[in-house]
């Protein structure tokens, strides 16, 4: 593994030939098959039989988390219960009435930034580029293969809700201080939310799209329907899309804070999040960043790459209701979840697990509930779980982190738990996997996010079943 020279600003890149000719890859079109029209929806099988070139397969995932930057591992401490959530000690939280957050302690970027880069990025930056580039890997491209791909038709989109804040916090810092002549020439570029991905794009020398979406707690599906897209409609063969967020520094502390939206469990850390029970409080923050590699079903096989799960599609939306506050009807949810049902060509019968955007907050979880049922006529076929009840609410890394944690239970047929499931809303009589994991065979999967500004999003994974 070679170290990532971030401030060696690459003035070109290099175009390298497809791993497969054209006449190659034709092999890899088997002839569509027509679609049965069921009164219930398509089933995973005839979704399944796309056009290889239309069909998105996820190739390559990479983390960086309050579990460490593996994603095995972090799904193993998921599965055990495990929670990250303890109380912040990278600086003074003596007037914070929420001291507590799934702080990622002693991060090592294991040598994929350069040791002068990896101490003056902020911290966002460093999520973006190791768990990007632990994802290529993944995907068996690791840097020496990089130049086997045609460049212009790789891209790169890995967003964030909030950016550098840190650099921000501290540019800010030095201008009420010291005054502008001490603001570092670094603020800008290193606080914007779309550094991460241009960083990994001059690192890696992509050069399709590439740009950074930043929906707020959305953002990383928005990413992933965005880089679908774009697949789908041929302006890539691939695509690296994520989210990361580094918020848990005293001005993001103290805005969440002002917004009342944290909960104040101070005697309890690890029992803060408690998704849909009767106690909770609001959301624990968290951090990291969840990153994953997307290809063409086409150009994966012709490349001969492992594939992990699926994409079969996703929805987004708008509530056009409150800035903070979902609505409660779940009119905006219940039409994004059809939305991504339709995209995928499923029915709500396919999918056997809902991996829930259940922040913890007293109106979001149930407005989530009641927005599922709307769509999901039955549900004893569903399990749902709340990833943040362990890892806390990652913000615009929290919907990469949480498809790597649903393809991770695709692949083993295995549910990780919710925590703190003591006493649940009398309404809620879903399946949540309260407090021990489950054997649970999973062929679709619904992952939820929502963010500030009434943002709704659900993408759809799936086990993938060969040509």
């Amino acid at each position: 593994m070679q170290t990532a020279k971030i401030s060696q600003i690459r003035r070109s890149a290099f175009h390298g030939e497809s791993n497969a000719s054209a006449s190659q890859a034709k092999q890899f079109r088997p002839r569509a098959k027509a679609a049965s029209k069921k009164s219930q929806g398509i089933t995973c099988e005839v979704a399944n039989e796309r056009d290889p070139s239309k069909r998105i397969v996820i190739t390559g995932m990479g983390v960086v988390s309050c579990f460490g930057n593996d994603y095995d591992k972090m799904y193993d401490k998921l599965l055990a219960g495990t929670s990250g959530v303890g109380e912040i000690d990278r600086f003074d939280i003596t007037d914070y009435p929420t001291k507590f957050a799934a702080q990622i302690r002693d991060f090592d970027s294991e040598g994929y930034i350069d040791r002068k880069s990896d101490r003056r990025l902020d911290d966002c930056l460093r999520y973006s580029l190791t768990s990007g580039l632990k994802a290529l890997e993944d995907a068996g491209l690791p840097r020496d293969q990089w130049d086997t791909l045609d460049k212009t038709r790789c891209g790169i989109l890995v967003g964030s809700g909030m950016g550098g804040l840190t650099v921000f916090q501290d540019g800010v810092k030095a201008l009420v201080n010291k005054g502008p002549k001490k603001i570092t020439p670094f603020f800008i570029p290193f606080a914007i939310t779309n550094m991460g991905g241009a960083l990994l794009g001059i690192e890696t020398g992509f050069m399709g799209p590439n740009y950074s979406i930043s929906t707020a707690c959305a953002t990383a599906n928005y990413c992933f329907k965005a880089a679908a897209d774009h697949l789908r409609n041929g302006d890539a063969d691939l695509i690296v899309a994520g989210g990361s967020e580094a918020a848990i520094v005293p001005i993001g502390l103290g805005g969440f804070v002002a917004c009342r939206a944290l909960s104040q469990n101070n005697e309890d850390p690890t029992g803060a999040s408690r998704p849909w029970d009767k106690n909770r409080d609001g959301f624990v923050m968290g951090e990291g960043a969840g990153v994953l590699v997307m290809e063409t079903l086409e150009h994966a096989l012709a490349r001969g790459a492992r594939i992990h799960a699926e994409y079969l599609g996703g929805g987004i939306t708008c509530d056009a209701h409150h800035m903070t506050e979902p609505r409660k009807d779940g009119l905006g949810v219940g039409t994004c979840i059809k939305n991504a049902l339709g995209d995928a060509g499923l029915s709500y019968t396919d999918i056997q697990y809902i991996n829930a955007h259940a922040t913890s907050t007293p109106a979001g979880d149930m407005a989530e509930v009641n927005a599922v049922k709307s769509v999901f006529k039955t549900y004893d076929h569903v399990k749902m779980n709340g990833t943040k009840s362990m890892m806390g609410h990652c913000l615009g890394a929290a919907a990469g982190i949480e498809a790597v944690a649903t393809i991770q239970a695709i692949k083993t047929g295995v549910l990780h738990p919710t925590l703190n499931q003591d006493d649940l809303e009398d309404a809620m009589d879903m399946d949540t996997v309260a407090n021990v994991k489950a054997e649970h065979e999973v062929t679709a999967a619904l992952s939820n996010s929502f963010g500030f500004g009434g943002h709704n999003s659900s993408v759809i994974f799936g086990k993938y079943r060969g040509e």
